[in-house]
């Protein structure tokens, strides 16, 4: 199987940008094109600004943050020669994700795994999990440190 678009969620947690790293890392050595996508979708910090916040200004600092997240991790793929685009889109943040990779015909999705643990496994968010379960293309959750990270 050859890689030519590698598609990967991004988020602000330190395990999406973990992700968007490994991403980058495999785009260069593939010369594979990149999409960053992030989805606003409802979540706690969402309501918590509603409630503080003016009519539609929560939702304002919510896209105003995925833009100010995009457009940093596209500089840094750009810097290293890459082809890249980004998507912002809201709405069910695995249904987004898995349409985005549906539709740009991606080889490869790209996702980040949180670093907290259940009682026997690595815990995988519902957007992960749902990714996982309904995707049609091959999917890489990355771990939130790597295996030499967690050791020391």
């Amino acid at each position: 199987m050859t890689i030519h678009r590698v598609l990967v969620a991004v988020d602000d947690s330190p395990a999406a940008l973990r992700a968007a790293q490994v991403a980058l890392d495999l785009a260069i050595g593939w010369r594979a094109q990149l999409r960053l996508v992030a989805v606003a979708g409802d979540h706690a910090l969402g309501a918590l600004l509603d409630t503080a916040l003016p009519d539609g200004e929560a939702t304002e600092r919510v896209e105003q943050g995925g833009r100010a997240l995009l457009r940093h991790l596209a500089d840094t793929a750009r810097l290293q020669g890459l082809d890249v685009d980004t998507v912002q889109l809201s709405g069910e943040p695995f249904r987004e994700i898995l349409d985005q990779a549906q539709n740009w015909r991606a080889d490869l999705i790209v996702m980040g795994r949180s670093h907290r643990r259940g009682p026997s496994s690595p815990y995988l968010g519902s957007v992960t999990a749902h990714v996982l379960e309904f995707a049609d293309r091959p999917v890489l959750v990355v771990p939130h440190t790597s295996t030499s990270d967690a050791t020391r």
